[in-house]
């Protein structure tokens, strides 16, 4: 098991919601992979608690889906399916589409400046060979592109497939060797649609990003 530790930021909130947020984000970030046992005494000797608060926030990711319970074996970090990602990512390039389009149409300076800003950082980051730091000015790129949208709905249905989209992400950031170039590239062909006003282009810029990581993480899962 990874290095994983409790960040207290709030003092009243309930231990048991800080170790389902470690666990959690242990997963999403890739600490915890797919397939890896969960065990009770590991992770409380871990993070210096009971077996309680531990046993309550593994009930709690089996409800989310991030890990599974198999009978006299124990809990096992969910794998990330064929199915999963092609009707996720389906579904976020209908999604991202139609907020670059938006983007395109509203588009703002400021948006367009930090959109400009997350691909300098993210482009860095593969020069570093930072895939931590990939992984998160990307998701920010993209948080950044709904939010020019201008559409809080649209914002709101995103956030639904964020956990998902995030293991995803992690996965893919893991060759970033050959894959780092050609997302900076699909970036700026997005942000240039947006800053010349081109719905269209940039609707087909957003769509066609998705479904390369799509197939690529397809490619992956099948072989």
């Amino acid at each position: 098991m990874r290095s994983m530790n409790i960040e207290q930021t709030d003092p009243y909130k309930p231990l048991r919601d800080i170790v389902f947020e470690t666990l959690r984000e242990a997963i999403l970030d890739g600490r915890l992979v797919p397939g890896e046992r969960v065990m009770e005494i590991q992770v409380a000797e871990k993070l210096g608690v009971s077996r309680t608060p531990v046993r309550e926030a593994i009930r709690k990711l089996e409800l989310e889906g991030l890990l599974i319970m198999i009978p006299r074996k124990g809990a096992y970090v969910a794998d990330v399916s064929l199915d999963d990602v092609m009707d996720v990512l389906e579904i976020r390039a209908s999604l991202e589409g139609l907020a670059a389009s938006l983007g395109a149409q509203r588009r703002v300076d400021e948006d367009i400046k930090l959109l400009e800003a997350k691909i300098e950082e993210l482009s860095q980051c593969i020069d570093d060979k930072d895939t931590k730091g990939m992984v998160k000015n990307d998701a920010e790129f993209h948080k950044i592109l709904m939010r020019s949208a201008k559409n809080e709905k649209l914002t709101s249905i995103v956030e639904g497939l964020k956990d998902q989209v995030q293991r995803f992400r992690v996965i893919y950031f893991n060759e970033h060797e050959e894959m780092g170039q050609k997302l900076i590239k699909e970036h700026r062909e997005i942000l240039e649609s947006i800053k010349c006003g081109d719905k269209k282009g940039a609707m087909e810029a957003a769509q066609e990003h998705i479904f390369n990581i799509r197939n690529h993480l397809v490619n992956k899962l099948e072989n």
